[in-house]
């Protein structure tokens, strides 16, 4: 949102009345839900008004066509706070098997329980609770784990975000260890899904991802963010990199000095596959536009656990007591200051 708020704004001049225009047109087909459910601000947290701090959910999942929504888990779990003066934004990965309590939700006739945090959304998408089930139990999940209520959320397809980099043409990775990808190979020199390849015939290869910069494709820039089999932090890497993709493709997008109003609407057109979006009632523009100050560097990545594994006398991955101190900044729109007070907090960005 922020990185296609700011290309419009950019594309138009700046021009107020023109910008939400503009922003309207483009974004008109992107889906809208109420994604977080009983876990949106109270009026006491500012409500609906978009003055204040905004915090909202993001959600990956692996919705593929064809595949069964009940099966589907939020493997991506990630809290964008942007401050009360709306000129800066940080991203904060929750480890994926963070040990939760997940409340009962009678919209999937869940009863409650512990899980990990990506079984939360599992929980909230069975029996016909859907993809906006399932972020509204995550959202309810994550607010009593954080202490911080949303002001929206997104539940962002996989594929439909490798769509969007390829309308960017390419963006720029760094890779810092050498992995091999879990999910694809080389098929003749082709990309192929594993499950795909090995019902093919011809030269098959391992797609190995080497240290470096480099421009990476949609599919090999999703693919290297989504590892974290032989990576030495395991999801705490892969939740860094996929950190670093979404300020990669803010980057693309700002410094590719976009201005053709026709290849801004092809860019959001395909980001409007890519996601669900809850605004919390607000218009997508006045969403957009409230964050059009927030540009590409201004993209602050943290990390919880100090980037490594936390764990309870049970063996269970908890949340540290430093990272439970940042959430609580975050709740109390006082980020920056903890940042400067704790800097071990702030994710290596290559």
């Amino acid at each position: 949102m922020i990185v296609f708020g700011a290309v419009v704004m950019m594309a138009s001049g700046g021009a107020i009345v023109g910008s939400k225009a503009l922003i309207g047109q483009v974004t008109g087909n992107i889906e809208t839900d109420n994604l977080v459910g009983g876990a949106g601000k109270t009026d006491a947290e500012g409500g609906k008004s978009l003055d204040g701090p905004i915090d909202l959910l993001l959600l990956g999942v692996d919705t593929r066509v064809g595949k069964d929504v009940t099966d589907t888990r939020a493997d991506t779990i990630i809290i964008l706070h942007i401050p009360a003066s709306h000129d800066q934004a940080y991203l904060i990965s929750i480890p994926r098997d963070t040990e939760v309590q997940v409340p009962a939700f009678p919209k999937s006739r869940y009863p409650g329980g512990t899980a990990k945090a990506t079984e939360a959304f599992f929980h909230g998408v069975q029996n016909g609770g859907g993809l906006a089930g399932g972020a509204q139990l995550m959202a309810q999940t994550i607010r009593n784990l954080t202490g911080i209520s949303f002001d929206g959320a997104a539940i962002i397809n996989f594929y439909g975000f490798r769509d969007v980099i390829d309308a960017l043409g390419t963006v720029r990775m760094c890779v810092d260890q050498e992995v091999k990808s879990h999910h694809m190979m080389y098929v003749d020199g082709k990309p192929e899904w594993n499950a795909i390849a090995k019902k093919m015939s011809g030269k098959k290869e391992p797609i190995v991802y080497k240290p470096g910069c480099r421009e990476m494709k949609g599919w090999e820039a999703l693919d290297y963010s989504r590892q974290r089999y032989g990576l030495k932090n395991g999801d705490y890497d892969r939740q860094r990199h996929q950190q670093q993709l979404i300020k990669a493709m803010a980057k693309k997008a700002v410094d590719s000095g976009m201005t053709n109003p026709l290849k801004i609407k092809a860019l959001v057109k395909a980001a409007g596959k890519a996601f669900i979006l809850d605004t919390g009632g607000a218009s997508v523009a006045d969403f957009l536009f409230t964050m059009r100050g927030v540009a590409a560097n201004d993209l602050v990545l943290l990390r919880t656990n100090n980037g490594t594994f936390s764990s309870n006398s049970a063996g269970k991955e908890v949340l540290n007591p430093v990272s439970v101190d940042m959430f609580q900044a975050v709740k109390k729109d006082t980020l920056g200051q903890f940042v400067l007070d704790n800097p071990t907090i702030l994710a290596n960005e290559k």
